[in-house]
């Protein structure tokens, strides 16, 4: 599969944002609903399942962070701030929103090389790497976050990481 033909399906950096902001918006959902059974209702079945949905979603909309911002060109302030806004209930929406509007989503992938000196760096040949065998690179993803995630589940819930 290469990434003109994933374009052309709608795998664009605009679709993949919008999805991702969505789905962590979704899953912050699920784990206020699961915090207000545990704490309101002292159903604690709910946050076990609903935590680690919203961890892993919130890790890979950080890794997407990095992809996009690195497609797109942005400065490491805007990826960082994208990140930040997984860590407050639903502002992955608004962020989305804004860089729509910003026209900060525009574009297809860079697979090609262009004139522009930063795509000679040795990151940016990785990144058009990856970006032409999305596949792969969604392999090497996965793995990272998964790895990430493992590493967190170990580190055990975040209120118990400063006591």
């Amino acid at each position: 599969m290469t990434l003109a033909t994933a374009s052309a399906t709608g795998l664009t950096p605009k679709r993949t944002y919008r999805f991702l902001a969505i789905a962590e918006a979704v899953t912050w959902t699920l784990l206020i609903v699961a915090m207000v059974a545990k704490y309101a209702f002292q159903v604690d079945a709910l946050v076990p399942i609903a935590g680690p949905i919203h961890g892993f979603v919130f890790l890979a909309y950080g890794a997407m962070q990095l992809v996009v911002g690195r497609n797109q060109r942005w400065a490491a302030g805007t990826v960082l701030l994208g990140i930040a806004t997984a860590v407050v209930p639903y502002a992955t929406i608004p962020w989305e929103r804004r860089l729509e509007r910003r026209g900060a989503l525009e574009g297809a992938w860079r697979t090609e090389a262009t004139d522009d000196p930063r795509d000679a760096s040795a990151l940016d040949r990785a990144f058009r790497w990856g970006i032409a065998h999305p596949v792969l690179l969604v392999a090497i993803a996965l793995v990272l976050v998964a790895a990430a995630f493992a590493a967190l589940l170990t580190a055990g819930p975040p209120d118990e990481w400063f006591a």
